[in-house]
């Protein structure tokens, strides 16, 4: 069994190479994957089913594309609720010589006060969530008849096994990172919506396809705000949208041969390298609100900026050596980090001069209601009507 793998494994190694240099520089066929279907309900919320939420984004997307893209040809693994196999999903994209492959899912976990929209690509596993994810999505390959066959051998549980898989997409890793930096970007950024980044994991439905490929988690349907918003033809329709400037954005990069979105060189450094996914760690001040949040988000605090970065450092980094409580918060194009979460100005006012102590002679008090930045003045004026 391990000879043959091996030896499948150069030939597709080989394969990958010749494909990797005969890559048009176009983009000229998309194939669209609305995820799981059929008996494969996929997540499920308290009114929703992940495959539903899929396949409506996808259609939505299709006809984007359509209307707006003249010169590209959309195909679809699935346009109905039906079950198509993992390893038939990629044949597809492969079979058709698609320049781009873009499968659609929704996200959901334990708890209900995770929120947001990921997109990942495949490689290794950077994290125990990105692995949980990854799994969950991979099981559905169970489901599938002869499936120890199909996937050589995989173990959807077993994080060894996609290993193996993550080097198949190496020759495309950049422009899939380019197009998944593009997705977060219109999600995020012109959508509001919480950014938890653009992550490597090893999806079975990723690793077979020939040519660039994301998977887009376009939000939590186990979060009452993110199904809310996803179950709404609205927000399937926002969606579908910002995927399509995220699309029309690629391909003008990749036939223009134009840099990829700012952050881009960020990006590959912590997917690549391996700098944490602090992605978590980030207060968006227009990240939707969980209710726990909304009772919490008339308080007032101070806190102590101390640095600032234009880019994104780990909380835990060794620059904020004997710092306690560090946060970070993006406000005017930068990445601001503060101390503490104290009640009145005159406490943080002491805990400034213990910061400049230790070497941030700049330090200043900067004042929050909940976790929107405000000024002193105001948070004094609200403190004061208490």
């Amino acid at each position: 069994m391990e000879k043959r793998m091996y030896r499948r494994f150069l030939i597709l190694c080989l394969l990958y190479f010749f494909v990797n240099f005969s890559f048009s520089q176009k983009v000229n066929t998309v194939v669209l994957d609305a995820g799981h279907g059929g008996h494969d309900t996929g997540a499920l919320g308290k009114n929703s089913r992940e495959k539903d939420i899929a396949l409506s984004i996808v259609l939505k997307l299709r006809d984007y594309i359509n209307d707006n893209m003249e010169g590209v040809k959309v195909i679809l693994t699935r346009d109905d609720d039906t079950f198509v196999e993992l390893y038939r999903r990629a044949h597809i994209a492969n079979e058709n010589k698609a320049d781009l492959f873009i499968s659609i899912h929704c996200n959901s976990t334990r708890s209900s006060s995770v929120y947001g929209v990921e997109t990942f690509v495949m490689g290794l596993h950077k994290s125990d969530a990105n692995l949980a994810v990854a799994k969950a999505e991979n099981a559905a390959i169970l489901l599938e008849d002869d499936y120890v066959e199909k996937y050589d051998g995989f173990d959807p549980n077993s994080p060894e096994g996609t290993i193996f898989f993550s080097m198949m997409q190496n020759a495309f890793l950049d422009k899939s990172l380019g197009f998944a930096s593009n997705v977060q970007h219109e999600l995020a950024d012109n959508l509001n919506k919480f950014n938890r980044g653009v992550k490597q994991a090893g999806f079975l439905v990723l690793y077979k396809t020939a040519m660039p490929s994301v998977l887009i988690e376009t939000g939590f349907i186990c979060n009452a705000n993110d199904e809310k918003f996803l179950l709404s033809a609205k927000g399937q329709d926002q969606t579908a949208e910002a995927i399509f400037k995220a699309l029309r954005n690629y391909k003008n990069q990749v036939e223009k041969k134009a840099p990829f979105t700012a952050g881009f060189d960020t990006l590959i450094r912590r997917t690549i390298i391996g700098e944490p996914d602090i992605s978590t760690n980030v207060m968006h001040p227009e990240a939707p609100k969980t209710d726990t949040e909304n009772k919490a988000s008339d308080k007032v605090s101070y806190r102590v900026q101390f640095a600032t970065y234009p880019e994104l450092v780990p909380t835990t980094s060794e620059k904020f050596k004997g710092i306690k409580n560090v946060k970070v918060y993006f406000h005017s194009g930068s990445y601001k980090y503060t101390s503490g979460d104290c009640s009145d100005f005159e406490s943080a006012l002491i805990l400034r001069k213990s910061i400049i102590g230790k070497g941030y002679k700049d330090a200043f008090v900067v004042a929050f209601k909940g976790e929107d930045r405000i000024t002193n003045e105001e948070a004094k004026r609200l403190t004061d009507k208490k």
